[in-house]
């Protein structure tokens, strides 16, 4: 549950965001507060995959440790697929452009990428996995949302 619990700790930044700049929560803020909770948890699930042999040394119940790898990196996976899903429906609830879409579809494509670099018996690639590739899902997002908004807008 801790993955989870992270992401829900960064996820609510956005509908906190949006709670400041209107005065109350509305729902298509939603989605991207479970887009950044799921896309946050996926990747944290393959960072701790690293550490399953110390979990089970000391008795921790880490995700990867209780349910082995190649399970830990479904999880991910499906957390990643339900990330993209839910910034599509965001977008399309917030009534964003298409500039807004192919910042989507650029951080799926990252993510993709992502989750096949690193493999069960296989985690020489969790760095450039975890810090790289996501802090440029980061800061794609960002960039397209802006375009997308500063063209809607002019």
């Amino acid at each position: 549950m801790c993955h989870f619990v992270l992401g829900l700790s960064l996820g609510i930044a956005p509908s906190a965001a949006w709670i400041a700049s209107t005065g109350k929560l509305d729902a298509p803020i939603i989605p991207i507060t479970l887009a950044v909770l799921c896309w946050t948890a996926g990747f944290d699930i393959i960072y701790a995959l690293q550490d399953d042999d110390f979990d089970r040394d000391h008795r921790l119940r880490s995700l990867p440790q209780t349910i082995g790898r190649p399970k830990a990196l479904m999880v991910s996976r499906v957390c990643h697929t339900l990330a993209v899903v839910s910034l599509i429906i965001g977008g399309m609830m917030v009534g964003a452009g298409p500039v807004w879409f192919v910042g989507v579809a650029f951080a799926a494509g990252l993510l993709i990428y992502e989750q096949s670099l690193v493999k069960p018996n296989d985690l020489s690639k969790v760095n450039m996995a975890f810090f790289t590739l996501n802090g440029f899902v980061s800061l794609g997002v960002f960039v397209f949302a802006l375009a997308d908004q500063l063209l809607r807008s002019s």
